[in-house]
């Protein structure tokens, strides 16, 4: 990894950090608490899965314009190349569908026994 992708991540963390923290810097109220607790569950959900697909589609799009490089290169081994793409996109795509599966488990399931 070059040292720009480890800074850009590094600052990613810390802009995300920085603004969340601010939602767990009061308590809630007693009569409020599930209601802010299943918002901020949507929320989180949300920011999960629009991130993992963001991130998805550029590993995706970086895949497919290598994997078509190579192919450009070297056209005898296009079969090859074809079976390793796609076994790539494959399980790129699985992670965006466990994180679809969390968060439809946020959206849905009371989280943490809230009533």
């Amino acid at each position: 990894m070059s040292k720009r992708s480890v800074l850009t991540t590094l600052f990613l963390f810390l802009v995300l950090g920085l603004v969340s923290s601010p939602a767990f810097a009061q308590e809630a109220a007693a009569s409020g608490a599930t209601s802010d607790l299943v918002k901020w569950s949507i929320i989180t959900g949300g920011f999960a899965l629009g991130l993992a697909a963001g991130i998805a589609a550029i590993g995706q799009g970086m895949s497919v314009s290598k994997a078509t490089e190579a192919i450009a290169r070297n056209p005898s081994a296009a079969g090859e190349i074809r079976g390793v793409l796609i076994l790539g996109l494959v399980l790129i795509e699985s992670l965006v569908i466990y994180v679809l599966l969390i968060s439809l488990i946020l959206f849905f399931i009371q989280p943490f026994g809230a009533q």
